[in-house]
């Protein structure tokens, strides 16, 4: 017979091949259904930390807070040889790399080894703020909260603006509480002709944070219950110039320290929230809320120059305690951003801070998603530093608004305001 037709099988060397390719299949099921399993439970605790996360902490110690955009410049850099070459200093030097690497793995910051003590001392690092999104104004210094000192001035009862005059009576209310309505309205500029619609809010949950050349004094911690003289003064630049612009806007001039009975300045933003409450109450579609501050910094700390002229630097703020955080950071990057682009070096970035003194946490941002808080400007900014700042300031949150109300624009410079569509 033809052998072709016979192959001599050996039965030892079969069952061995199956019983590996067997053992093979097995080691890749199990490492699939274990590779399964773990990004089941990756998205799982992702998820439960999206709904249970109220703080923006994970998101400040993420890359995307920590990289700079000259960064991914000279990564494009290294594969684009022509690529016009950044005249700032590299990202990616040793220096750098080291620094954001070590910050990264240990959250302790090398060039401030407060960040070292903070880990050991209970609470020391509880009013800390930290960076958001990064400003090319400069990183190197946090904002510095104002605290009323013993040399704040005694002063009389400010002369309402010609808006009206707008007082509270309430008591510190609890935490969460639903706060009654202030016993009259904010006080408020007055508005032009087809802005009686009110769609901005500006007020001052610390209306007395002053400037020292307005002062014509030297003060480490300048105040005032002059509107002229302190923080009121840039509420009522901006909000003329919005107004200008076709915006109704309120402004709140409460001085809270003269109008609330026993008042205490650790309650200013339950007394602002009331102000804020009363306001929205009787202006349907106003969502637009941002608290005025002052940085309390000095000078050289606060200030950039532009083409030639002064300006003062801004803060964004935003509550840690806020469980909504992200809808109000997006608001405040789209203000940021429109600075960074117009005029690179105003914004100083967004910042996240937490609880303490004078404070409650979230700084009344829960109360509308397009609420912010900007530090406008330090203890020594001039006048004229305030309202070149002020009116770029305006033009940003104004296109910002304009960008998302296209129909009212229309009828607007038609001659006609209607109420902007419901968000």
């Amino acid at each position: 017979m033809n052998r072709k037709w016979f192959h001599l099988w050996n039965i030892g060397r079969l069952r061995s091949k199956v019983l590996d390719a067997l053992a093979l299949g097995r080691t890749m099921l199990l490492l699939a259904i274990g590779s399964l399993v773990f990004f089941i439970l990756l998205g799982t605790g992702g998820m439960a930390g999206e709904r249970l996360d109220n703080s923006p902490l994970p998101s400040m110690k993420g890359l995307a807070a920590s990289l700079s955009g000259g960064l991914f410049k000279e990564l494009l850099g290294m594969e684009v040889p022509h690529l016009p070459k950044s005249k700032e200093s590299s990202a990616l030097s040793g220096g750098n790399v080291t620094s954001f690497v070590f910050q990264l793995l240990t959250s302790v910051n090398p060039g401030d080894p407060k960040s070292l003590l903070s880990r050991e001392v209970p609470g020391m690092a509880a009013d800390d703020a930290v960076l958001l999104r990064k400003g090319s104004g400069g990183v190197e210094g946090a904002p510095v909260d104002y605290h009323p000192g013993a040399d704040e001035p005694a002063e009389a009862t400010p002369a309402p603006t010609s808006g009206g005059s707008g007082g509270m009576q309430e008591s510190p209310l609890p935490e969460n509480s639903d706060a009654p309505a202030p016993s009259s309205a904010p006080a408020q500029e007055s508005g032009s002709a087809g802005t009686e619609l009110k769609r901005i809010m500006i007020y001052h949950s610390h209306p007395r944070e002053a400037y020292n050349p307005l002062l014509s004094t030297k003060s480490d911690n300048p105040s005032s219950a002059d509107p002229s003289k302190n923080v009121m003064m840039v509420g009522s630049y901006i909000t003329q110039q919005l107004e200008k612009r076709g915006i109704g806007t309120l402004h709140s001039t409460v001085d809270y320290a003269t109008r609330v009975a026993d008042y205490n300045w650790n309650f200013s933003y339950k007394y602002s929230r009331v102000t804020v409450k009363s306001a929205m109450s009787e202006n349907e579609g106003m969502t637009e809320l941002i608290d005025i501050h002052r940085d309390s910094q000095r000078h050289d700390k606060t200030t950039t120059v532009i083409g030639g002229k002064s300006y003062a630097q801004v803060y964004f703020i935003l509550g840690r305690s806020n469980k909504d955080w992200k809808k109000n950071e997006e608001f405040a990057n789209k203000i940021h951003q429109l600075l960074e682009k117009r005029y690179p070096g105003v914004s100083r970035g967004i910042w996240g801070k937490s609880s303490g003194k004078g404070n409650n946490g979230e700084y009344n941002q829960s109360m509308s998603p397009n609420s912010v808080l900007i530090e406008v400007g330090g203890i020594d900014s001039t006048e004229a530093e305030l309202k070149a700042t002020s009116d770029i300031l305006a033009d940003a949150i104004a296109d910002l608004y304009w960008s998302s109300h296209k129909a009212e624009k229309a009828n607007a410079e038609g001659g006609t305001a209607t109420a902007p569509a419901a968000q």
